[in-house]
């Protein structure tokens, strides 16, 4: 099976069905997979740029908004909104957590809250790396809005 050189979208014909560039059959021949993800400027395929976008919450999320070849990339500004907007979340719950319950009930919660962080903060990298749009369900809808 032959690939566009343009969008990699599998060809069955003379021309690609997703961008239309014309395919010939005397260049390089069919290729037997895909071709590799397709790197930006950076050097770092969306799916890596995707889950790096969670690493340190926030601050790698603004990151990615902020670098020029990331910035334009609607699958990475998606993952960087949505990591923003949960470690958001996370901090305000883990705040009133504090500041509302009792120090005993806190005390048990905080732990919960960390690990429950924890556990959703590595499935979205996961998803991400696995080139996966996966919407956390509130904050997923706000980041989509905003990516």
């Amino acid at each position: 099976m032959a690939f566009c050189p343009n969008c990699g979208a599998p060809v069955q014909g003379q021309f690609c069905e997703r961008c239309g560039t014309p395919v010939t059959a005397g260049g390089a021949g069919p290729q037997a997979g895909p071709p590799p993800a397709q790197s930006s400027a950076g050097g770092l395929t969306q799916n890596v740029a995707g889950a790096l976008a969670y690493l340190l919450g926030f601050i790698t999320g603004i990151l990615f908004l902020v670098l020029a070849p990331y910035n334009q990339n609607r699958f990475v500004r998606f993952h960087a909104f949505q990591s923003i907007f949960l470690h958001v979340a996370f901090l305000v719950i883990w705040i009133a957590v504090g500041a509302i319950l009792p120090w005993q009930i806190s005390l048990v919660l905080s732990p919960v809250i960390g690990l429950g962080g924890l556990g959703v903060w590595l499935f979205l990298m996961w998803k991400a790396y696995q080139n996966e749009r996966f919407k956390v369900p509130v904050i997923g809808d706000l980041a989509e809005k905003q990516a």
